[in-house]
């Protein structure tokens, strides 16, 4: 039996394995073209968007924390990283390395004191 995983846990190689072992045991890498799996998360975060649909800012915070919904709204999440995962698997991307080179991208982009309180694209600061 495998070991119980939570963030403070789980290292991003190891969700990336029993990603990859789900898949194979079920022969389903066949199906996982970057394509397929580019469309299914983008599926699945427009099933975890739903949870939010019309709710104003305040309340999706609220909807957040909704015992009764936070369940559902957990499950959506973990879809869309599910298939995150499945796509740094069939592409070969190793994904802390991408959010490092991104982050640092990121950074040159939204200098914080510039950015810091802004919601503007990089482009109008």
């Amino acid at each position: 039996m495998k070991r119980k995983l939570t963030d403070a846990t789980a290292t991003l190689a190891e969700l990336k394995t029993r990603v990859l072992d789900f898949a194979r045991a079920r022969d389903w890498e066949q199906f996982h073209a970057p394509k397929n799996i580019s469309m299914a998360l983008a599926a699945e975060a427009g099933e975890l968007m739903e949870h939010f649909l019309w709710a104003t800012p305040e309340a999706s915070r609220q909807l957040g924390t909704d015992k009764k919904k936070r369940g559902a709204i957990a499950d959506e999440l973990a879809d869309v990283v599910i298939y995150a995962l499945e796509f740094a698997n069939v592409t070969g991307i190793d994904v802390a390395a991408a959010i490092e080179r991104k982050m640092t991208a990121n950074a040159k982009k939204y200098p914080v004191a510039k950015a810091r309180g802004r919601s503007v694209k990089y482009t109008e600061l």
